[in-house]
């Protein structure tokens, strides 16, 4: 039986094929071979077990009772049994399978990219179709600008300058020393007039301007207003970059500032970037109430009279101070320009400001040195000095102490002066000072603060 097996398969590959069993309804194998003869392989020499079992093997079948099983009572045909296939055939589902796996890739990087792309479509679709930012993720779109921070900065840089003073000063021994100072300012014409604060060269007896190129000119004073803290210097320049002017009334809580400056007296073109955070501060700063712009912009010493520019590139701001204190951060203030340039242009066409009240005289508080000279006591205010006929006609003399103004106590300069600008030119005060121990009283009628005036102080 085993050698005919073998004269019939040697040489021969065979196929497999499933066929029904009709006697028992189910499916049973036949292997045919390629030269069309074919031998069933059903054993019928073991009817009596249940089941079948084959196993397919180079063409070879086996009768194999031991592998049969029952299961509920029912013939079922072995269905685990491994089937050998041709290294041909083998090859052709490798390639298939490869195929497939190339083709689901493909495709589900195609979905994936399809996906990706259109996310990124809705996205610009947002923040260009609209012509409004979208995302917030940066300073420009948080707050809705026109120009970006370099944008602006490129615009302005060359229209701020640094400022460096030198003040000659004296100590309790009456020896005679220099300080120097540091501020900022901005160019306001083509030919060399230049805004600042009037706290960054009052009193110096030196004003230096370092330009954006570098270039360093000696400054000369146009005019100045302590109640607004701005004042007017000139150098011999030509064809400088004047800031253009905005409009501080339309500022708006969340509007970008950004201010360029030089903060601590050394890093000149220094640029800072953040919002307006509110357009109306009321603030008393030496002795006047002012009402100013405040900025999380970082705002340092030397940053004083330097630019706060809105998003169109255009100064809003001039800057004044900032609020220090250990657990003090991101408070800067700024006096409007609708102010600030007011200010500035009545400085360079009149040398003044007009409609400012002034009691022609210059005051100085007891910690000075003067408390014990005149015999008073630290938190004192004198008379320094008694600058305009008005006040010398009323019949006050430098060294006076000044108790009290209108029946209410002065205890500084701040005291004074906050004051005095409450009221207008032609109010008059009550003074009551003290002196060489006996209180008297004073009346005096406020002028206006003038070029001429001003200039007597000198």
């Amino acid at each position: 039986m085993d050698e005919n097996r073998s004269e019939h398969t040697k040489g021969y590959e065979p196929n497999f094929i499933l066929k029904d069993d009709e006697e028992n309804d189910l499916p049973c194998a036949s292997a045919t071979w390629s030269d069309g003869q074919s031998r069933a392989q059903h054993d019928t020499d073991d009817s009596s077990e249940e089941g079948f079992g084959y196993r397919y093997s180079s063409g070879f079948s086996n009768s194999d009772p031991g592998k049969s099983f029952k299961k509920h009572g029912r013939r079922r045909r072995n269905v685990g049994e491994p089937v050998s296939l041709t290294k041909k055939t083998l090859a052709l589902l490798i390639v298939g399978c490869l195929l497939l796996s190339c083709l689901f890739g493909m495709g589900g990087a195609f979905i994936a990219g399809s996906i990706m792309s259109k996310q990124s479509g809705d996205v610009s679709s947002l923040s260009t179709d609209s012509g409004n930012p979208s995302d917030g993720f940066n300073l420009e779109d948080a707050t809705g600008s026109n120009m970006t921070v370099k944008e602006i900065t490129d615009a302005v840089e060359k229209s701020v300058v640094e400022i460096r003073t030198e003040q000659a000063a004296g100590d309790s021994w009456l020896e005679q020393y220099v300080t120097e100072g540091a501020g900022s300012g901005v160019i306001i014409s083509k030919d060399g007039y230049i805004m600042t604060n009037n706290h960054v060269i009052e009193n110096s007896s030196k004003v230096t301007v370092t330009t954006s190129d570098g270039k360093e000119y000696d400054a000369t004073l146009v005019g100045t207003d302590p109640t607004n803290d701005v004042a007017v210097i000139k150098i011999k320049a030509g064809n400088l970059t004047p800031v253009t002017f905005g409009n501080s009334d339309q500022l708006e809580v969340g509007d970008l500032a950004v201010a360029v400056g030089n903060p601590l007296g050394e890093l000149g073109g220094t640029v800072t970037a953040g919002i307006i955070s509110a357009t109306d501060r009321e603030l008393n700063i030496n002795g006047t109430t002012m009402k100013l712009l405040q900025t999380d912009s970082s705002i340092n010493p030397g940053n004083s009279g330097g630019g706060l520019f809105n998003d169109d590139g255009q100064l809003v701001g001039l800057v004044v101070a900032k609020s220090s204190g250990s657990d003090v951060e991101g408070l800067g203030f700024a006096i409007p320009v609708n102010t600030a340039a007011d200010v500035a242009g009545q400085l360079m066409d009149k040398g003044y400001v007009s409609g400012q009240p002034y009691s022609g005289m210059t005051y100085t508080e007891g910690s000075s040195g003067f408390d014990s000279f005149f015999g008073g006591s630290s938190g004192t205010v004198y008379v320094y000095s008694v600058d305009s006929d008005t006040a010398k006609q009323a019949g006050f003399k430098a060294g006076d102490v000044i108790f009290a103004i209108d029946g209410k106590q002065m205890t500084s300069i701040e005291d004074v002066s906050a004051l005095i600008t409450s009221h207008k030119v032609g109010d008059k005060l009550t003074y009551t000072i003290v002196r060489g121990g006996q209180t008297k009283e004073i009346k005096l009628k406020l002028q206006e603060k003038t070029k001429e005036l001003m200039q007597s102080r000198e």
